[in-house]
């Protein structure tokens, strides 16, 4: 049975995608099987992975409304050997059209099910706001890891998706917990990102991974190539971080 991970933020601009795309990249380096679920609207890590969503037939939009199923819509990037459940535009339909839908929180829930046994891994990239789709993909999860940068901002939006997930976990997914907090774009000339980093680590103990993510042009250059980080540059300081991250993945499985 696939383990199905949120990547989520409810900040914008922390590097939700460039975690999902390049942690599936990384864990299909290590042998493992994995499905990337983009469900976000702007469909970034679906490009990211290499698949154009301009030309898709089916994506996530048809599975979340009943007209399609995920062995049907999902696709294979063949620049990162993992496969995806791609989104567009349509995507950003689904909030209104879910309303009137019965189990609109377990859509997700109930389409992953079908496939769950082809994966070791499901990673959902959610959009950077507390929406139904964000909810979907909460209450299909088995845990939630945070992507963020260590900077004052960053530890207010923090406080609000801890609470969130509280919720969840009370109302609508009793399994669902904070796998991780991983530290991204850190920049250790900066005192400020080394505070931060410490009062994390402090605060919330071993739930912060040992892996933290560089700055990293490599990283930014690759999903304009449609190629992930780590397949980019494989050399690249972020690159060997997110590989690094992918092993620690793999060992944290084991304890949950």
């Amino acid at each position: 049975m696939a383990k199905i991970f949120c990547v989520a933020n409810q900040k914008g601009g922390v590097g939700k995608t460039t975690t999902t795309v390049n942690l599936a990249a990384g864990l299909a380096m290590l042998k493992q099987r994995v499905l990337l679920v983009d469900l976000d609207p702007q469909g970034n890590a679906t490009m990211g992975a290499g698949i154009n969503k301009a030309t898709l037939t089916a994506s996530i939009y048809e599975v979340l409304l009943g007209m399609s199923d995920v062995k049907t819509a999902r696709l294979t990037s063949d620049t990162g050997k993992f496969d995806v459940l791609p989104a567009n535009r349509e995507l950003a339909g689904a909030e209104v059209e879910m309303v009137e839908l019965e189990r609109r929180e377990t859509r997700l829930k109930d389409a992953l099910a079908t496939v769950a046994d082809d994966y070791d891994f499901v990673l959902i990239d959610c959009p950077p706001a507390l929406s139904m789709l964000t909810l979907n993909g909460l209450c299909a999860a088995n845990g939630v890891i945070i992507p963020m940068q260590c900077e004052y901002y960053a530890l207010e939006g923090l406080s609000d998706l801890v609470n969130t997930i509280k919720k969840v976990h009370a109302n609508l997914n009793p399994d669902l917990k904070i796998i991780g907090l991983l530290r991204v774009m850190f920049d250790p000339r900066m005192t400020l990102s080394q505070q931060v980093s410490a009062q994390l680590e402090q605060h919330f103990g071993d739930k912060v991974f040992k892996t933290i993510i560089p700055r990293n042009v490599r990283l930014a250059e690759a999903p304009s190539y449609g190629v992930p980080g780590v397949c980019f540059d494989a050399a690249s300081k972020g690159a060997q971080a997110y590989i690094n991250f992918g092993a620690e993945m793999v060992e944290r499985i084991k304890t949950i």
